[in-house]
C-alpha cells in the first residue's frame, strides 16, 4: 500500500502520518530524511546532494527520484509506505507513477486534508514555544496551565518568528502554488480523497482509516 498525504501547514499531517503508519506498520518517508539518510550513509548520492547543498543550491528532481527509487527498495518498504512531502511537483509525481508501475506496486492512494484559511491561521497564529525546553502549545487546543508560562520550567512562552501572521500567509501562498498543481494530477483518481481537516485528530483518523481499511492487504490486516 502506498499512500501519499498532503496537506498546508497548521492542517495536523504530521499526527495523521504518525497514526496511519503506527497503525499499519510501514514507514513514513520523506524528502528531508531521504536526504539526512544518504549523507549519513556516504554513498554516492548522499555526497551529490551534500555538494549542491553546500552550494547553496536546491537538490534537483532527478536527485531526489533516484534517492526515492533506492529508498523504497529498503526491507522495511516490502508491506508499504507513506510518502509525506513527496512528490512537490508534477514531474516527480509522474516519476512515481512510472516507479509503481515499473516494480508492480500499486497505484498510490492519495489523502489532502483540506483546511480552511482562517482555521490554519487561527491555529499557528496561536502556536507558543518554551524558548528553553522547546515545548510548543497551542492557546486555542493545548494551552499551558499557566497562560503564557511553560508547564515543564515556568519559562515564558514566545511566539516563533514563523508563526507570525504575515510569514504564515506567506507559507500558505506557497504551500498552494507549489501544491494545487500536484493535487491536480491526481484529482482526478478514485484513489484520491479530499478530506475535512478542521475537525480533532481523531475524527479525521477514523476518516481516513474507513478509507484505507478496506484496501489493506488480507496479509498485512493479518500481522
Amino acid at each position: 500500500m502506498v499512500i501519499l498525504l498532503f496537506g498546508p501547514p497548521g492542517s495536523g499531517k504530521g499526527t495523521q502520518s504518525r497514526l496511519i503508519t503506527n497503525w499499519l506498520e510501514i514507514p513514513a518517508i520523506s524528502t528531508g530524511d531521504m536526504l539526512r539518510a544518504e549523507i549519513q550513509a556516504g554513498t554516492d548520492l548522499g555526497k551529490s546532494a551534500q555538494s549542491i547543498m553546500a552550494s547553496g543550491r536546491l537538490v534537483s528532481d532527478d536527485l531526489v527520484n533516484r534517492m526515492l527509487a533506492h529508498r523504497v527498495t529498503e526491507p522495511d518498504c516490502r508491506n508499504g509506505f507513506l510518502l509525506d512531502g513527496y512528490p512537490r511537483t508534477v514531474e516527480q509525481a509522474q516519476f512515481l507513477d512510472c516507479l509503481l508501475a515499473r516494480g508492480g506496486m500499486a497505484k498510490p492512494i492519495i489523502l489532502h486534508l483540506d483546511v480552511p484559511l482562517d482555521a490554519l491561521l487561527g491555529r499557528l497564529t496561536s502556536r507558543r514555544q518554551c524558548p528553553k525546553c522547546g515545548t510548543i502549545y497551542n492557546l486555542l487546543h493545548q494551552p499551558p496551565r499557566k497562560a503564557g508560562i511553560c508547564d515543564n520550567d515556568g519559562c515564558k512562552l514566545v511566539t516563533r518568528k514563523d508563526d507570525t501572521e504575515d510569514v504564515v500567509r506567506e507559507r500558505l501562498r506557497t504551500y498552494e502554488a507549489q501544491t494545487r498543481p500536484v493535487l491536480a494530477h491526481y484529482q482526478d483518481r478514485p484513489e484520491f480523497h479530499q478530506i475535512r481537516g478542521d475537525r480533532s485528530p481523531q475524527y479525521i483518523f477514523e476518516e481516513i482509516t474507513g478509507i484505507l481499511d478496506p484496501l489493506v492487504p488480507k496479509d498485512l490486516a493479518a500481522n
